[in-house]
């Protein structure tokens, strides 16, 4: 069975979307969360359903995209680790999710 592992960076992305989509919608930013949390159980059962991060280039780290959200995470040994959630438009850093 695959396990999911939320990261603290992850974690953290999380609240900081919420609560700035927050300040202007409760209720977007509340479907926004059940959108990505939704996404990430689907992970669990297609693993590799999501494209491998561009500026990478490694088999085992993907993302998924779900609106303006990248959810770029790894698999490895049956684990899926969320890595962390980063808007589009963001400037990508790998330092940033390990």
């Amino acid at each position: 069975m695959i396990k999911i592992i939320w990261t603290e960076p992850a974690i953290s992305d999380l609240e900081k979307i919420r609560s700035y989509i927050a300040q202007d919608s409760e209720v977007y930013a509340a479907a926004l969360i059940l959108e990505l949390f939704q996404s990430v159980d689907q992970l669990e059962h297609f693993p590799q359903s999501g494209r491998i991060v561009p500026e990478l280039n490694q088999e085992d780290t993907r993302e998924v995209i779900v609106g303006n959200y990248r959810v770029i995470y790894d698999f490895i040994d049956l684990k899926i680790r969320i890595l962390g959630i980063l808007h589009g438009a963001q400037n990508f850093q790998i330092s940033r999710l390990r």
